[in-house]
């Protein structure tokens, strides 16, 4: 059973390097910054045609050290969930998973870079690509909502 999951986390971890089509974005404001997404809530502000996100969708982020997930939903997500861990000038490098409205069960994978405003909340421009359905990409800006 050991060489059982020894072989299946080499399987899984397989699957998440690299980029594909992917690039870290770069924000114009690239610095060290120590963001904390922990208890934070967020909308759509812009998404490509492509994507099932809209301005109904929210997203209810937590953060435990370099780890983040969140539950989302709203519009055309049912449900959602992604997890993500914290890289080099606080970007995420997520998965998300969701069922949209038609019942389709949807994944894919983001990179998402911080922006912090002028009056402090967090803006997260996203490059991000399907990983079922057509695996097309797109960009998306979700940002802060103040509750």
């Amino acid at each position: 059973m050991i060489a059982s999951s020894s072989l299946l986390y080499k399987i899984v971890a397989c699957n998440f390097v690299g980029t594909s089509n992917l690039d870290v974005p770069t924000s114009k404001k690239q610095q060290n910054m120590s963001i904390n997404y922990h208890q934070k809530t967020f909308k759509s502000i812009s998404n490509t045609d492509n994507g099932e996100v809209s301005d109904q969708t929210i997203f209810y982020y937590q953060q435990q050290g370099n780890v983040v997930w969140a539950e989302y939903g709203g519009g055309a997500i049912l449900k959602g969930f992604l997890v993500a861990k914290v890289i080099e000038n606080d970007v995420l490098d997520m998965r998300y998973e969701h069922i949209n409205s038609a019942g389709e069960i949807m994944t894919g994978k983001c990179f998402s870079t911080p922006e912090i405003l002028s009056d402090g909340r967090i803006r997260l421009y996203e490059r991000w690509q399907w990983t079922s359905g057509d695996l097309s990409s797109g960009e998306s800006i979700i940002e802060e909502i103040i509750q």
